[in-house]
């Protein structure tokens, strides 16, 4: 019975890992998580199905092990997605709700963009995708924030 519970576990954690990086999709949830669990906030506001660089953060360094590892210890993830293929559309609220954190926090409209925020919502830091390994990225982000973790 044990093992069941156990290998269970295990199945319902790397089910969240699948997903990757999109962990939550609302602000608010995050911050409350983020205060709960003394962490930043770190906010990507991605073109999922076409944004090229958007693609190549999520796959070669969001979706990796060690940035999970590196994510569950220090950061609560929101993804804040704009796709444009109708398969991938959002429904109308969320659509609505991502251009308003759009409209104050990514007003160039570039993407990749990601913001680091305290559970307070202050700007820590911003950042894009760059050429790096994860570890680089990891301490291309360490960088970023200082203290703040």
């Amino acid at each position: 019975m044990i093992n069941k519970t156990i290998l269970f576990s295990i199945i319902l954690i790397l089910a969240g890992f699948s997903n990757g990086f999109s962990q939550i999709n609302q602000l608010e949830k995050a911050a409350q998580l983020a205060k709960q669990e003394n962490k930043l906030i770190f906010m990507n506001f991605s073109g999922s199905d076409w944004c090229r660089s958007c693609m190549m953060l999520k796959q070669s360094i969001l979706n990796t092990a060690e940035f999970e590892s590196f994510a569950n210890d220090k950061l609560v993830l929101v993804d804040v997605d704009f796709p444009r293929k109708k398969k991938n559309r959002l429904n109308k609220k969320q659509t609505q709700y991502n251009e308003k954190l759009a409209e104050k926090y990514n007003k160039e409209g570039q993407f990749p963009t990601i913001i680091i925020l305290d559970s307070d919502l202050n700007i820590v830091a911003r950042t894009k995708y760059k050429h790096l390994s994860p570890t680089q990225y990891i301490d291309h982000i360490k960088t970023l924030i200082g203290k703040a973790i």
